[in-house]
């Protein structure tokens, strides 16, 4: 596969995930940080979130499981996992963590077991996504290409 072909996938392949509502525009703009400077600006930062998401989704995990659960904390969890998804555009995630702080208000402890399988789900998903997107990016640039840089989504 040539590079140019290799970029119209990566192209094809970005643009469902937002068409799928993996990612939103927040993920547009953090691609707009990254330059020749910094040219692993993104993977740091998504990676960082996965770091992150991995370890709130244990500490979630566990607070649930006590006896008496403490919503004050689960909510605490769930409120910086939706910040940190924001702030990458992973936008089903954080869409999943707005229905769990809500059953956190209510403190219903089987619909948060449910939303936390939720956000796990989509967390997986959208990891398995942008790591596929990642390496399509590595082949480009170990082909000699550049990553393009304009996603339009008139096409």
């Amino acid at each position: 596969m040539d590079v140019g072909q290799m970029q119209r996938q990566w192209i094809d392949y970005a643009k469902s995930l937002f068409l799928e509502g993996f990612l939103d525009g927040q993920f547009l703009q953090l691609q707009q940080l990254q330059d020749e400077n910094n040219p692993d600006f993104v993977v740091e930062v998504v990676s960082l979130f996965f770091e992150d998401s991995e370890r709130l989704l244990k500490d979630l995990t566990f607070a649930l499981d006590q006896n008496g659960v403490d919503f004050k904390k689960v909510d605490a969890h769930v409120h910086q996992l939706k910040g940190s998804s924001s702030s990458i555009g992973a936008q089903r995630v954080k869409n999943a963590c707005i229905a769990f702080r809500n059953f956190c208000e209510e403190q219903n402890t089987d619909a948060c077991l449910r939303c936390l399988q939720q956000v796990k789900q989509e967390y997986c998903l959208v990891k398995n996504k942008l790591e596929t997107l990642f390496r399509l990016e590595q082949q480009i640039v170990a082909a000699g290409g550049s990553i393009p840089t304009e996603l339009s989504f008139s096409g």
